[in-house]
């Protein structure tokens, strides 16, 4: 991406676009898994729709590779690409409640503990992972699950709308009624249909939460696994459980 190519993304953009040569770089790439080291040719730090759609025109006008970043928190690192341009939805951070109807819009960039924080005030909230700075976007793209998943199912089970920009820079609002393909795509079709600059979730429900961690020995997983496989389907559906087999 030369110099030319990069003043012009910048004049398309309300939020900052950040090259290898710019000051906080580095830590604008990092993410959650500190074992991917990608360098991004640029990050655009997109403040709204209008910045994703600019984005989205340069990465198809130039050829450029093009990844899209939420929490940050995607495993394998593939919010980041080597030489390309990640566009960073980080600061689309804002959850609004709807009480009333019992839903919650939430932008692309946030995090659970931003969609958990808003959501409890209202004794409200929504299935969702166990880390509170995980994006939204990536979670519930890829199905979404966590403490309240057997009360409630998967995350996409609570997705009933989102808005969409699409490879060619169209906007799209898909709920059940309008472009509900689109949305059943999104609600588990694991591929990239276009990038989410807003969710609306269904909320349910939810007072304390409790939590407790049980630690054992490695070579007891089968045994402790056959234990739980009989004792679940016995349990009330508010207990939920997952398993984690490490080094610590």
């Amino acid at each position: 991406m030369d110099a030319t190519a990069l003043d012009n993304l910048r004049e398309a953009l309300r939020g900052p676009v950040v090259a290898p040569q710019d000051a906080g770089y580095d830590e604008t790439r990092s993410i959650y898994n500190a074992m991917i080291d990608r360098r991004p040719a640029a990050i655009a730090r997109c403040t709204g729709t209008a910045d994703v759609r600019a984005t989205i025109a340069f990465a198809r006008q130039t050829g450029v590779d093009l990844a899209v970043r939420g929490g940050g928190h995607s495993g394998p690192g593939l919010c980041l690409v080597d030489g390309g341009l990640t566009l960073d939805l980080s600061p689309m951070r804002w959850v609004r409640v709807d009480p009333e109807n019992g839903t919650a819009q939430v932008g692309g960039g946030s995090q659970l503990g931003d969609l958990d924080h808003e959501t409890h005030a209202f004794g409200l909230g929504v299935p969702a992972g166990i880390n509170s700075t995980t994006g939204v976007g990536g979670l519930t793209l890829g199905g979404g699950h966590g403490h309240l998943t057997r009360t409630y199912g998967l995350t996409v089970d609570s997705l009933i709308g989102a808005d969409v920009v699409l490879a060619d820079g169209s906007v799209v609002t898909t709920t059940e009624k309008e472009h509900p393909d689109l949305l059943w795509a999104l609600r588990g079709g694991g591929g990239n249909f276009g990038v989410v600059t807003s969710f609306t979730f269904k909320l349910h429900p939810v007072d304390t939460v409790g939590v407790a961690v049980t630690v054992w020995p490695v070579e007891r997983t089968t045994e402790v696994l056959r234990w739980y496989r009989e004792f679940l389907p016995s349990a009330p559906e508010d207990l939920n459980g997952f398993f984690a087999v490490m080094s610590v």
